[in-house]
């Protein structure tokens, strides 16, 4: 690790993660209740784990119990696209196997899964891991993709881990993550191989929650860095008078960081994919509505602004995402044919012949840089959607409505558009107080799980909007969380992603006061995240989990080695 650090990494090394209070103080013991299953999928599941399937939800409570204090040796590793915290989550494992007995040994598979497949690895001593505490990204040991669900490759999974004489793998991911963590787990068990597996929920995206799991590492930071970016433009905007602002936010699946940025700033306008999908909106119909917005304010001489959109905007709109079908069908047979053209027009014009009209319609209304987007797949047949930049073709769309407006005297106003994209400015970002006692809780939880000699379980954890003292952590079987979908043309095991519910407390909140926000520069600057101070300035969650799970919190009793830097 470098060692040159700036005074804030220096002060933020001394920073001591908080744990719940029964978790602190070993007084703890784990119960089992019945696990809530999927109905649509329950034979399919129960078929493809056969092992796993039915197992209780875990959950430790005050009380007296015993775990396993024999010295053992656990895997980890991180998987899938980096998220703040995902360093304290080693942390955290280490510090309550060592506690259990300082014989045990960490060994930290290296580049993800694929780490696991070869055979690379390092161990990890506290003296390594200490240079790493509340820091972000996921540089100690680094991530992956890879997917290890192929005989072979689970097969060399075992192998690696008998080899060194790992006996529990701890898994750090999202859903796709620990459904390979649920395929380890299964794999392991059926074949009878004493190799445990315990899965950890992470995304920024924040889409891998439920009621076992209020929501995942990451998210927390990711949108307060994005959230003070965005006011920072709110602030630009008011100041200087003469842009609108479209900021795309990270989030393909899920619209919950454009949500929870929402919460925080108070745009103009915030465009959120679940609510289209329900209100069954077109591209159009959301040019429409950006249009009304620009001249409402225009008319109240105000011709700037700042307009939230989502990743995956486009595959939620009813037209796209009937075109996106359409062309996926026609690639499936005529995509050699299709890259013999080499002259767009040509191109365009054999996939118009194709499409039905209404997608015709569609896939004209869009930019000739966009449509040729369209026509690629990448290595696994899948359209490449995240290659377009939605933010600036909602800014082409609307600039041509309003020019067109301008021609015949229904708008007077000025409009001149900026775009921004934040995405990977947040995914590495030194963790909030939140994450960092969150991430270090779900450590150490995981721990525990696997000292009660549980495999196939995600670690669970709850009541997250109060104070850490009051966190209910636990663990619930991957298999209770499941879902059958279709991937690459097969149906396979998925955890379902979660969406934002626009029936929840969240979203309610939010489209009570979005008219006002429209008129008024109602624009609240967040800043960036505080690591010291007032517990409501450094400690508070998002206001996502806030509105959902509780009223929001102020730890008045947080001790000084935690709020204040060593001197």
């Amino acid at each position: 690790m470098n060692s040159k650090l700036s005074a804030l990494q220096v002060a933020r090394a001394e920073y001591k993660p908080k744990l719940p209070k029964l978790l602190k103080d070993n007084s703890f013991k784990l119960v089992f209740e019945e696990a809530v299953l999927d109905t649509a999928s329950i034979d399919d599941i129960r078929r493809q784990f056969p092992h796993s399937f039915g197992k209780p939800l875990a959950r430790f409570v005050s009380g007296e119990g015993s775990l396993s204090n024999e010295p053992v040796s656990v895997g980890v590793v991180l998987s899938g696209g980096q998220a703040p915290g995902g360093h304290n989550v080693i942390a955290g494992l280490l510090d309550a196997l060592k506690a259990a007995n300082e014989n045990s040994r960490l060994i930290g598979f290296l580049g993800g899964p694929a780490g696991i497949v070869k055979g690379k690895y390092t161990e990890l001593t506290p003296e390594f891991v200490a240079g790493y505490r509340n820091t972000g990204g996921f540089d100690i040991i680094g991530s992956g993709r890879d997917k290890v669900e192929k005989p072979e490759d689970l097969e060399a999974c075992r192998k690696t881990l008998e080899s060194l004489g790992v006996k529990s793998l701890v898994v750090i991911g999202g859903d796709d993550s620990n459904t390979n963590a649920a395929l380890m787990a299964e794999y392991f068990t059926a074949n009878g191989y004493d190799i445990q597996v315990i899965g950890v929920p992470k995304t920024i995206d924040g889409d891998m929650k439920n009621e076992h799991i209020e929501t995942s590492f990451g998210f927390d930071t990711a949108s307060k860095t994005f959230a003070e970016l965005a006011g920072n433009i709110c602030r630009d905007s008011m100041s200087a008078c003469k842009y609108w602002h479209f900021i795309r936010l990270m989030g393909r699946a899920a619209s919950h960081i454009t949500l929870e940025v929402a919460l925080q700033i108070h745009p103009n306008i915030a465009i959120i994919s679940e609510e289209v999908e329900a209100s069954g909106m077109t591209l159009p119909d959301v040019v429409d509505q950006i249009v009304e917005g620009v001249c409402k304010r225009a008319e109240a001489g105000k011709n700037y602004g700042i307009i939230l959109i989502p990743e995956g905007l486009l595959e939620f709109l009813a037209d796209v995402k009937e075109l996106i079908a359409e062309l996926g069908k026609i690639l499936d047979t005529d995509e050699d044919y299709i890259n013999t053209l080499t002259d767009p027009s040509d191109r365009r014009q054999h996939i118009d012949t194709r499409l039905t009209p209404a997608s015709a319609k569609a896939y004209g209304s869009l930019p000739d840089d966009i449509q040729q987007v369209l026509l690629r797949r990448d290595k696994h047949g899948n359209l490449t959607l995240s290659q377009i930049e939605t933010e600036k073709l909602l800014i082409d769309l609307v600039n041509d409505r309003i020019r067109l407006m301008q021609t015949t005297g229904e708008f007077k106003g000025k409009f001149a558009a900026l775009n921004h994209f934040f995405g990977y400015e947040g995914r590495c970002v030194a963790p909030s107080n939140f994450d960092a006692d969150y991430t270090y809780t779900l450590g150490y939880t995981a721990a525990l799980l696997l000292r009660a000699g549980l495999t196939g379980y995600t670690v669970s954890a709850t009541n997250l909007a109060k104070p850490a003292d009051e966190w209910v952590m636990g663990g619930v079987p991957v298999a209770s969380m499941l879902t059958m979908e279709l991937r690459k043309g097969k149906m396979k095991p998925v955890i379902k992603k979660a969406l934002v519910d626009v029936d929840g407390n969240a979203f309610k909140s939010f489209a009570q006061v979005r008219d006002r926000w429209l008129v008024e520069d109602d624009y609240v600057f967040p800043g960036p995240i505080q690591y010291f101070g007032p517990c409501p300035v450094c400690d508070a969650t998002t206001k996502t989990l806030q509105l959902e799970c509780g009223d929001g919190w102020c730890n008045a009793n947080i001790s000084v080695n935690e709020a204040v830097p060593a001197k």
